[in-house]
């Protein structure tokens, strides 16, 4: 094996595109490893820890760093993929653009904030932001509990709304922000401390034929003890206020007692209705959808469901039935599983623990593969695909191989809408076509495959 280490100063790119430019570099003959991204001290750590020796750099550097037999053809498809990152068309403004949120706030023009760098730099970001008089979605995870009370505290004193930190779903105004599905637009607004509990409510409403306002993330840690609900409640006011919301849904994981306590007395107070989503206490994802429809005076549909059990003969006559496996990209469907299933192992790889240094799995599926390669025979995986921009382009192409290869019966939770760049009908039917059994709903999921047991 050879090690090919560079350094290119001052060249930065999105961390998000840089980890798509790993991934492909990585998949070339040839290459085993390969690391493209900003030279912080987490990347470096984490390039360190894989043996290669690195030169000096800094944050504001690019750090390249390939391992294999041969490199060559990763050194070159790096400058292609590169030169696409800067191309930003025929020309380029020649005047400077803003260095700091501070300044481009200042500028003008600007109605949001979207703050997306490594978490330690966050809150100040956040909080420039916040000063100026936006509303910030603060997509960075790894901020400290107590500098996000801070953010919130200082936003109803400026009588803005912080998205987040760690929010990775937001529709405002139409216009989708970090992990978002294709929505058509209607008359729900949902406020959501869950990325993906809101994409599978706003999903189903979608499938539904009715559309959405709104969607305000708030970050999953919004309805904890030491946050106190405080974008909820902004939010749900901002939404009460909106005169194209007629129902507001509320998503969240599990939310401290006193807290959910607090936020239903808000609600109460509310001129719109709101239906509740509250993982925890009793309900699940897909009937909180089906009561916004009821409430709306909508029809319930038939949930979209494609059976490709029959292509695969998993349980031997005899044999004691094997585990079932929950492999998830989001954490609030990978809780709703959970909880429904009432047993199982189950593994959320879009946990901070899982995304360190690396692309969540909504983006690059190689954990779960690895995860998936190490299926014991018999018993039942479920796992959650979740479509929309940002997320994997194709997901079927890379995960229904190795579904098609497992010695266990496999559910998909497929949380996507028609009109996803990813085409929901076509993930389904390649996933489908790989053995699994796939359900637009999540509970569905998860309760066919307990029952499956």
């Amino acid at each position: 094996m050879n090690d090919t280490v560079f350094v290119r100063e001052g060249v930065y790119h999105d961390s998000v595109a840089l980890m798509r430019v790993s991934r492909a570099l990585s998949e070339l003959p040839g290459t085993a490893v390969a690391i493209v991204a900003m030279a912080t001290e987490l990347n470096l750590e984490l390039a360190r820890d894989l043996g290669f020796e690195l030169p000096p750099a800094g944050p504001g550097d690019l750090l390249v760093a390939l391992r294999g037999p041969d490199t060559a053809a990763a050194a070159h498809e790096l400058d292609r993929h590169l030169a696409e990152l800067s191309s930003a068309g025929p020309a380029r403004e020649a005047e400077q653009p803003p260095l700091t949120t501070r300044s481009a706030a200042r500028g003008g023009g600007a109605d949001l904030a979207l703050v997306s760098v490594p978490g330690e730099h966050a809150f100040a970001e956040a909080m420039d932001a916040i000063e100026a008089g936006l509303p910030v979605m603060v997509f960075s995870d790894g901020v400290p509990v107590g500098l996000e009370r801070l953010l919130k505290e200082r936003a109803d004193e400026r009588g803005v709304l912080v998205m987040g930190p760690d929010c990775g779903t937001a529709v405002v105004g139409g216009v989708g922000l970090g992990f978002a599905n294709v929505l058509r637009p209607g008359p729900v607004g949902l406020v959501a401390a869950s990325g993906t509990g809101a994409q599978q409510v706003s999903c189903l409403l979608d499938l539904a034929g009715v559309g959405v306002s709104h969607v305000l993330g708030v970050g999953g840690r919004d309805l904890s003890a030491a946050v106190g609900g405080l974008s909820t409640v902004r939010a749900l006011r901002m939404l009460d206020e909106d005169p194209a919301t007629e129902l507001i849904v509320l998503v969240s994981k599990p939310p401290d007692p006193e807290v959910a306590g607090t936020v239903r007395e808000v609600v109460e107070s509310l001129r719109t209705p709101v239906v509740e989503a509250l993982l925890g206490s009793g309900t699940d994802l897909t009937a909180a959808a089906e009561a916004a429809l009821r409430a709306l005076g909508r029809p319930v549909p038939a949930w979209p469901c494609w059976d490709g059990s029959a292509r695969r003969a998993v349980t031997v006559a005899g044999e004691d039935p094997g585990p079932l496996i929950g492999i998830y990209s989001g954490g609030t469907l990978c809780a709703e599983a959970a909880l429904i299933a009432g047993a199982g192992e189950f593994t959320d790889y879009g946990d901070d623990v899982y995304t360190r240094g690396r692309a969540h799995p909504m983006i690059d599926p190689t954990l779960r593969l690895e995860a998936l390669g190490k299926v014991p025979p018999g018993g039942v995986v479920l796992m959650d695909v979740v479509l929309g921009h940002a997320a994997d382009p194709d997901p079927a192409a890379r995960l229904a191989p190795a579904i098609a290869a497992l010695p266990a019966a496999v559910v998909v939770a497929l949380i996507g809408t028609e009109a996803d760049p990813q085409d929901l009908l076509r993930q389904a039917a390649a996933f489908r076509d790989a053995g699994a059994v796939v359900f637009t709903s999540n509970a569905q999921a998860a309760r066919h495959a307990r029952d499956s047991l």
